[in-house]
């Protein structure tokens, strides 16, 4: 329906690049590429790509109300109009010159009592057929439909009309139409329901949907409901329609025409059309009044048969064409996917594409695909000149899983080799997880003796709580060594200190605390400036010079060392001194770390290093080793509260140093989990050297059952077998209990849990165990009613018999027998059945006979007992 300042738009059925913009006039226009020949000179604009030019105008139809344009394809261009006072007259847009077209342009249909026409369709089987929707009138039907190639009746011409024209054939005129429904009522609209060979009629009449059957024009099947306007069925569902009364829009299933199946999200103002998307299942695109925006709902879900109730899944979402005119109407391309023409109340069009949702897909092994309208994405990694990218956390989980990672309990540190070798987090980690679990054992000891209790809350608490417990510190004022000259720079030493030393692994445990061990593992490692730091602040600063002038000297050594050793070896400790002016302003050039924080120590003054501490290039170790060294116990603290806030802030690895495995240990990795998704590392670092009360948290919980879900996904299923037998190791309180057991179907008792309390010798009792032990005695029949187990369906043997007591008896077939030169697994004796029809037997068995066979091995059953698990068809990714 349309009115003369609103315009419509109607897309050719069989040009897919003409359409009709309809208002007091007829406009014909062709829609082409922008810069191609059928986009002319003065052709609108539509969009960045496309123009339309306008190829014909027909304003000789005066009063239009709605207009519905010829289904086939002969003849051209041919338009049905319906008047405001119930006539219908064919026109066209000089398209067609043919003999069949000049029969019908121009032909009349008119109703015996004038009213407004609301509404057209052509019948697409018959296209002779026009179905027309009229007001309401007491005395006359307000549904007709019209066969186009009646004979026109000249007794119905006005005589005037004769008289003006002075041609009888300009005044074709049908009075009498093909069928008469609805009688006494009014039609606002109407859709031929694509069934029953199109004989089928939808009308929203004046207070009810009505279906009528041209076969029998006696039937009707109606519904009361105010939702009356826009009928549409759904192209790729033709038992669905949609249709609306103000701001609602009401989706039928004609299969149960009782009531909608669902109603839309009422709109604030009223609507003003609805159209199904012809390219695109369940697409529906609405528009209101006055507005810009042009609202789709998007039914995810198939048709449901008859009965089924489930609801529907809808997507709603609004698309804006135009980003400032209100929208009159629009109109779908019928053969381009999700393409749309909008026009405006003042005929400003455009030409808009709806642009699919992306539905993603990302496999555990992290492959990623999307699809989006019909068309299916893989994404391929390429690698570019610059290197390979930085690979995703699930990718390096993968990796290390395949590596062993987290299941070397004897060298902690080892593990973060298994991770690569390349995170100094994860490197940071491990070494003071096996700092903390294994190096200080012997201090431990020493101090559980003298204090009972205090030896888990030292392997636990971090250097955090060790600090706080500090007491009995002195304070020294040491020479540089070498030198007899004392310094200003005052050190403070403690028991707890030097267990913070030895946790940063700067100092051994034991009797001779002495920091050239550590020196030297620098050195190997090839860490010379962090080597010359440490022997600068532990006062020995010609140590400092060797250390700087050896890495020199090295293979790829720099010289700059060189210099940076001959600037230390003229170090004074005068204030005043131009040494120190020098330093302290040219150590602000440097860029690399521990030589910025040598000078920084040297130049600063006694008691305040923030130039040290707080670099955030330097190993958080290393500043909390000099923290130790250098603050006193109300400095200290402080630092290290502060440190351990910033650490757990950022989720840095590091921190552990600081937090230990407590429960500012699981706020610290919650942060890195966050950061990083890493719940391989957070799993197994927690189950290593967390209490159990730590363990039980339910953010540790969620880790370890994510990881673990992690590596079902991958199929890694004995690595997950692994990793729950190490869980239940550090963590027994995670150890399941039984869930399932063999239980006799006659008395009900449990097989398994009987057979150790029965004796060894007996009747049903072999001299095999249960897994086929030689050990232990194996049942062969229920030790509760003594009655026999159930047999295998392949070698006929109670089950229990032992799998290599088969081999060879001649009960089974050879193609079922496993080699007899094979060492069977205990896996092979278990019982297994199907859950469908109950047969089975030896696991080894079954695994043999379905590698060759679909259907179960009892005779006469079918069942197919291998398909029905899809998991068990899988093969696992890991080796074992």
């Amino acid at each position: 329906m349309m009115g003369s300042s609103k315009p419509d738009i109607l897309w050719s059925p069989h040009h897919a690049d003409r359409y009709v913009i309809c208002d007091s006039e007829l406009s014909l226009y062709r829609i082409g590429a922008v810069g191609t020949s059928e986009a002319k000179a003065g052709a609108l604009l539509l969009s960045e790509e496309t123009a339309a030019t306008l190829l014909a105008i027909n304003s000789d139809t005066p009063y239009m109300k709605c207009v519905a344009w010829y289904p086939k394809h002969e003849p051209e261009c041919l338009l049905a109009v319906g008047q405001a006072n119930g006539r219908v007259v064919l026109t066209s847009l000089g398209q067609s010159h043919n003999s069949k077209c000049k029969e019908l342009v121009g032909k009349e249909f008119v109703p015996k009592h004038a009213r407004q026409c609301n509404t057209l369709a052509w019948n697409p089987v018959d296209s002779n057929w026009l179905a027309a929707g009229l007001d309401k009138h007491r005395a006359d039907f307000s549904v007709l439909i019209w066969d186009i190639s009646s004979k026109y009746s000249p007794e119905a011409v006005p005589a005037e009309k004769l008289r003006l024209s002075g041609d009888a054939d300009s005044g074709m005129v049908v009075t009498k139409p093909l069928y008469e429904l609805g009688q006494n009522d009014a039609c606002l609209s109407l859709c031929w329901l694509p069934r029953d060979h199109q004989k089928l009629l939808l009308a929203g009449m004046h207070r009810n949907l009505a279906i009528f059957d041209l076969r029998n024009t006696s039937q009707k099947t109606f519904v009361n409901t105010k939702a009356i306007q826009g009928v549409t069925v759904d192209p790729y569902f033709q038992d669905r329609v949609a249709s609306f009364f103000e701001g609602q829009v009401a989706i039928w299933d004609l299969r149960r025409f009782e009531k909608p199946v669902f109603t839309l999200t009422e709109q604030p103002k009223p609507l003003t059309k609805v159209a199904w998307c012809p390219t695109r299942m369940g697409l529906l695109a609405t528009l209101t009044r006055d507005s810009n925006v042009i609202r789709l709902y998007d039914m995810q879900h198939a048709p449901t048969p008859i009965g089924d109730e489930t609801e529907p899944t809808i997507i709603e979402r609004g698309v804006q064409p135009c980003s400032e005119n209100v929208i009159s109407s629009f109109a779908w391309h019928p053969s381009t996917q999700n393409r749309m023409v909008v026009v405006s109340p003042n005929r400003a069009m455009s030409d808009f594409t709806v642009f699919e949702r992306i539905s993603l897909a990302w496999s555990s092994t992290t492959s990623l695909m999307w699809a989006c309208g019909r068309h299916l994405y893989e994404c391929t990694e390429e690698s570019t000149g610059g290197g390979a990218a930085e690979k995703d956390i699930a990718t390096k989980m993968r990796e290390r899983a395949q590596s062993r990672y987290g299941h070397d309990t004897v060298q902690l540190w080892r593990n973060h080799l298994l991770a690569g070798g390349t995170d100094p987090q994860l490197r940071s980690l491990w070494y003071t997880l096996h700092y903390i679990l294994h190096r200080l054992s012997q201090y431990t000891e020493d101090l559980e003796q003298r204090q009972q209790g205090s030896k888990q809350s030292l392997i636990y608490s971090g250097i955090k709580n060790i600090i706080k417990s500090s007491s009995g510190t002195t304070e020294s004022r040491r020479c540089w060594k070498g030198s007899d000259r004392p310094t200003d720079v005052a050190q403070y030493h403690s028991e707890e200190r030097s267990l913070a030393l030895q946790l940063c692994g700067w100092i051994s445990c034991g009797p001779d605390v002495d920091v050239e061990p550590f020196l030297k593992s620098l050195e190997q490692e090839g860490e010379w400036e962090r080597a010359a730091s440490v022997a600068l602040f532990n006062l020995d600063i010609r140590r400092a010079i060797q250390i700087l002038n050896k890495g020199a000297s090295a293979e790829k050594g720099d010289l700059n060392l060189n210099v940076v050793a001959m600037a230390l070896s003229g170090y004074t400790d005068e204030k005043t001194s131009l040494w120190r002016e020098m330093c302290s302003s040219l150590r602000l050039q440097l860029k690399k770390p521990y030589l910025c924080v040598m000078f920084a120590f040297l130049t600063s003054e006694p008691g305040s290093y923030d130039a040290v501490l707080y670099e955030s290039r330097v190993a958080v170790r290393d500043r909390v080793a000099f923290a130790c060294m250098f603050l006193n116990d109300n400095q200290l603290p402080r630092y290290i509260d502060k440190l351990t806030n910033e650490m757990k802030e950022v989720g840095n690895l590091e921190g552990i140093l600081l937090t230990g495995l407590t429960k500012d240990g699981v706020d610290l990795m919650e942060s890195y989990v966050d950061r990083t998704g890493d719940v391989q590392t957070a799993s197994f670092c927690m189950l290593r050297g967390s209490t159990p009360e730590v363990v039980k948290d339910p953010r540790v919980q969620c880790w370890i059952e994510n990881y673990r879900n992690l590596l079902d996904a991958w199929r890694f299923w004995h690595k997950r077998a692994e990793f729950d037998i190490h869980r239940s190791k550090l963590d027994p309180s995670s150890k399941p209990l039984a869930q399932v057991f063999v239980s006799c179907n006659f008395c009900g008792k449990s097989i398994s849990f009987s057979c150790s309390a029965m004796p060894h010798q007996g009747r049903g009792f072999s001299q095999y165990g249960v897994s086929g032990s030689p050990t232990k005695s194996k049942v062969t029949s229920c030790p509760g009613c003594r009655k026999p187990l159930p047999r295998c369906a392949l070698c006929l043997m109670n089950m229990g018999t032992p799998v290599s007591a088969c081999t060879g008896t001649g009960k089974s077939d050879e193609k079922v027998d496993l080699p007899r030169d094979k060492k069977l697994a205990q896996f092979n004796n278990w019982f297994t059945w199907c859950h469908n029809c109950r047969h089975g037997g030896h696991a080894g068995h079954m695994l043999s006979w379905f590698r060759d066979h679909s259907e179960c091995p009892v005779s006469a059953c079918t069942c197919k007992c291998m398909q029905l698990d899809t998991t068990g068809n899988l093969q696992p990714s890991d080796n074992v």
